[in-house]
């Protein structure tokens, strides 16, 4: 079993729920530790979590052995990694490449080559944890934790609003007023299994951009998530008139310098616990967006 310790602090005794909760363990993931064989204990005795700590005691968390994954094909394909401790991984994906495995992309996606890459490193478990993800033709940093317990912290910082994913996007035309929060619900358009739309009956959604610069043609935005919906960006840009450029599901015209939507996640920033820091990373720009930025945004340039 994986085991994590943790000291007792202060001057008074407190309950173990109460050092495990202070350290990221959520009554969800303490429930499901225990029900899988998971133990906790305190001074290396399995004891309950209302039992009484005193200052300088060790807590501590043994998980359970984490499930296999067997209908996750192993591809050991390169990655480019971004960020890598013994907790999580950022890696960035290329456009063109799904995140997670389906019946259309069943052996190369990022989770496959990820699975590929932890079990050449001989990490403790092989099973993917992706915890933000990416449309396929949306490039840029992708979040996965190598263990359930990190999955949780996680988890409860997407919900929180602590987990910051932002994003480079190029939109058509002059994005006006140059900063603006979008707040449209987002629900799946009339017809389509994949397709979204902004419909007062669909799930609330907030996106907020920034325009950092922009020709009579296109937009160069900075773009935050507030939420996580399905294709939010794209449908929010839509809705106001500009979708993003390449973008053949919402836009009405392709672009001669880029083949699919102008979207990448530059940044990923997140709070590890287990080194007590934020860690914030970079994914470079693609190529074919840099060249759409030199053509579209810098020259104003038609082939």
């Amino acid at each position: 079993m994986t085991t994590f310790e943790w000291i007792v602090g202060g001057e008074s005794p407190v309950h173990v729920r109460t050092v495990l909760m202070a350290h990221g363990v959520t009554r969800t993931f303490l429930k499901q530790v225990k029900f899988h064989g998971g133990v906790v204990t305190l001074d290396g005795e399995e004891v309950r979590v209302v039992a009484m700590a005193q200052p300088g005691q060790h807590v501590g968390l043994q998980l359970p052995p984490e499930p296999t994954n067997d209908h996750v094909a192993t591809s050991m394909r390169p990655l480019d990694i971004l960020y890598e401790d013994e907790h999580f991984l950022v890696v960035n994906k290329p456009a063109g490449m799904a995140s997670v495995p389906s019946h259309l992309y069943p052996d190369d996606t990022l989770a496959n080559r990820v699975k590929g890459h932890l079990t050449a490193i001989q990490a403790p478990s092989n099973v993917t944890h992706i915890v933000t993800r990416l449309d396929r033709e949306t490039s840029g940093a992708v979040l996965f934790a190598k263990h359930h317990f990190a999955h949780s912290i996680l988890d409860k910082q997407l919900k929180n609003g602590e987990l910051d994913k932002r994003y480079v996007a190029l939109a058509s035309g002059r994005v006006t007023p140059h900063h603006q929060v979008i707040q449209a619900p987002i629900g799946r358009a009339d017809g389509s299994f994949i397709k979204r739309a902004v419909r007062a009956d669909g799930r609330q959604a907030k996106t907020e951009l920034w325009v950092c610069a922009q020709s009579a043609s296109a937009s160069l935005l900075a773009v935050k998530l507030h939420t996580g919906r399905t294709h939010q960006i794209r449908v929010h840009c839509q809705s106001i008139g500009h979708p993003l450029l390449g973008d053949w599901l919402y836009g009405t015209q392709t672009n001669p310098w880029i083949k699919r939507q102008a979207l990448h996640c530059a940044r990923v920033r997140f709070y590890q616990p287990f080194l007590g820091q934020w860690i914030t990373c970079y994914a470079p720009m693609p190529a074919d967006m840099a060249l759409v930025i030199e053509h579209e945004i810098f020259q104003g340039e038609k082939p």
